[in-house]
């Protein structure tokens, strides 16, 4: 079954999985997943922002022009609020090394890595592919649960998208499906504004056709008739 329990982390040409959450770390533990654990379950907070709006970003970042992306950032954090996403920029030393985003399927959170985020063209990317997993949180019943679940037919996913996800999750292949497609999306304009917003309408079913094991799935766990 297309359903998938984890937590999902974005790297420079995807996402890491496997986070240990931690109570408390010190210097030694910095840029390794025990620390982005911590900053997950909540107990690392040093230097942890909320972002409500393209706003913060021009406050964080001034000299960057947000202007290309703004619009789509903005729609994106209202489908957010709507569904009950927090986003929040956090320290580098949260984060293992080469991750820029992680979406924590638990508490419906996602966390962008600030050393990264300068670049409008990077935040943007990261934000639509840490947001498609968001819309697979929803696609597998409800985001306030803890599993995902594909959104395309896995054929429909463009080629170059499953060769990119196969070469970079070679070592973890049961994530690639929910990778190809989340990649796909991070790199075209709407896509998981599209998905975020029909979650945030109660539509994602209509919207989006589940697909034959997605339905099973939620027929028999009392979402859809």
């Amino acid at each position: 079954m297309k359903l998938l329990d984890v937590v999902l982390a974005g790297l420079l040409f995807g996402a890491a999985h496997g986070v240990v959450a931690a109570e408390y770390i010190e210097e030694k533990d910095y840029f390794t997943p025990h620390a982005q654990g911590c900053m997950l379950v909540g107990e690392c907070t040093d230097e942890v922002n909320r972002l409500y709006s393209s706003g913060d970003l021009r406050a964080e970042f001034p000299d960057s022009d947000w202007d290309l992306i703004s619009e789509e950032f903005d729609h994106i954090m209202v489908a957010f609020e709507q569904i009950g996403v927090n986003v929040y920029m956090g320290p580098t030393k949260y984060f293992p090394v080469g991750v820029r985003g992680v979406y924590h399927t638990v508490s419906n959170s996602f966390y962008l890595n600030r050393a990264f985020m300068s670049r409008p063209g990077a935040l943007i990317s990261v934000v639509r592919h840490e947001g498609w997993h968001a819309a697979q949180d929803c696609m597998a019943g409800t985001i306030e649960n803890s599993m995902i679940a594909i959104i395309h037919n896995e054929e429909d996913v463009p080629r170059i998208w499953q060769k990119i996800a196969e070469r970079t999750y070679m070592f973890a292949p049961k994530a690639i499906p929910w990778e190809k497609e989340a990649m796909w999306a991070g790199k075209t304009e709407g896509m998981t504004q599209k998905a975020l917003q029909a979650c945030a309408a109660g539509e994602m079913w209509k919207v989006y056709k589940p697909t034959p094991k997605t339905a099973e799935w939620l027929r028999e766990k009392g979402y859809i008739k």
